[in-house]
């Protein structure tokens, strides 16, 4: 299993649309049978970071998720909201295990 960082920082003035879209695309991302956890993390200390955590059951799911409706619909709505480009980086999961995602 692969976990995904994301961290976006998004314009001052895009906050609460860029909060609408990627929460919309976590509720349809979760839906997939590849995605075991998908979360949307708004920091405390500054409201225009967010981290997209998300944990893929294989990196098929990981090719399949990009491939989405939802997904494209969330990268383009999101596109020119952003402060700067969105960095990522590849965790592998050491625990829980596979069974302990549901």
């Amino acid at each position: 299993m692969t976990a995904v960082l994301v961290h976006v920082h998004v314009k001052d003035d895009q906050v609460d649309a860029f909060r609408t879209a990627s929460i919309e695309n976590a509720r349809q991302s979760v839906l997939e049978p590849g995605i075991a956890r998908f979360d949307v993390i708004q920091q405390v200390d500054d409201r225009t970071r967010f981290l997209l955590v998300e944990v893929y059951r294989s990196a098929d799911a990981m090719t399949a998720h990009k491939a989405t409706a939802h997904y494209a619909t969330w990268r383009d709505t999101v596109a020119d909201m952003m402060a700067s480009p969105r960095t990522s980086a590849k965790y592998e999961v050491q625990w829980p295990g596979p069974e302990g995602w549901g």
